[in-house]
């Protein structure tokens, strides 16, 4: 009997040494996966008109690629509110094709990872993914003033409200309005100068209206002199008669 309690004892000892083992323990860490835009952009909210595009063009695929390679510089991303790409004439997304949509993402995001404070420092016009701004086509110039940090593209001028996400190598920040690029939303072409006073202008309007004021003038004058020729002939004519008469 001793014995059998004894038995008892120790398995009770050991069940409950083990019970207290296991709850002492640390839940195990949820492991952090890869990054992903528009995981961020979903749990930010108001960012659902960018992600449909981001998807649509695959363009969130090629960020994500970019954001988990070992040999990425990081990048940053201007997301626009639902309100921004609301505020969008009718039916300009619609008018572009699947390339041009695809450049517009891009020019949303620049190749580096950029914080507030680098804001003020940066050299405009910034290099972003749809291209060189330098060419005149994708200009993206950033002023800093204090916190206020504003965009201008050559078409529209952006305000960055606030950061949506940041880390080592991503930074997300809300802005205002839709980014629209010069060399899809410019002007197409200037309008032709006006011709200078006094210029040269084409043949067949200066010259041409000369060689028809020679034209004119020497048809005057053919036609004054046949005229003259007939009223002579005429003098002649009733002459002649006369001198029959008589």
């Amino acid at each position: 009997m001793a014995t059998s309690r004894t038995l008892i004892s120790s398995n009770l000892f050991i069940f409950f040494l083990v019970m207290a083992t296991t709850n002492g323990q640390a839940p195990a860490p949820t492991p952090s996966g890869p990054t992903n835009i528009t995981a961020i952009l979903e749990k930010a909210g108001q960012f659902t008109l960018f992600i449909r595009l981001l998807k649509s063009t695959q363009a969130s695929d090629q960020i994500n690629t970019q954001l988990n390679s070992s040999s990425s510089n990081g990048l940053t991303v201007f997301a626009p509110t639902d309100n921004a790409f609301n505020s969008l004439k009718s039916g300009t997304l619609n008018s572009l094709s699947d390339q041009q949509k695809v450049q517009l993402v891009q020019f949303h995001v620049l190749p580096t990872l950029l914080t507030m404070p680098q804001f003020q420092t940066v050299s405009n016009p910034l290099r972003t993914q749809a291209g060189d701004g330098q060419n005149g086509k994708f200009p993206l110039n950033i002023t800093s003033s204090g916190n206020q940090v504003n965009i201008t593209t050559g078409v529209v001028s952006a305000t960055v409200a606030n950061s949506v996400y940041s880390d080592k190598q991503l930074a997300v920040y809300q802005v205002d309005q839709v980014l629209l690029p010069l060399a899809m939303f410019g002007s197409s072409a200037a309008p032709a100068p006006a011709p200078e006073k006094g210029g040269p202008v084409s043949k067949g309007s200066a010259s041409g209206g000369d060689d028809g004021g020679d034209a004119t003038d020497s048809s005057d004058a053919e036609r004054i002199g046949f005229g003259f020729g007939v009223i002579i002939a005429t003098v002649a004519a009733i002459a002649a008669s006369s001198s029959l008469w008589i």
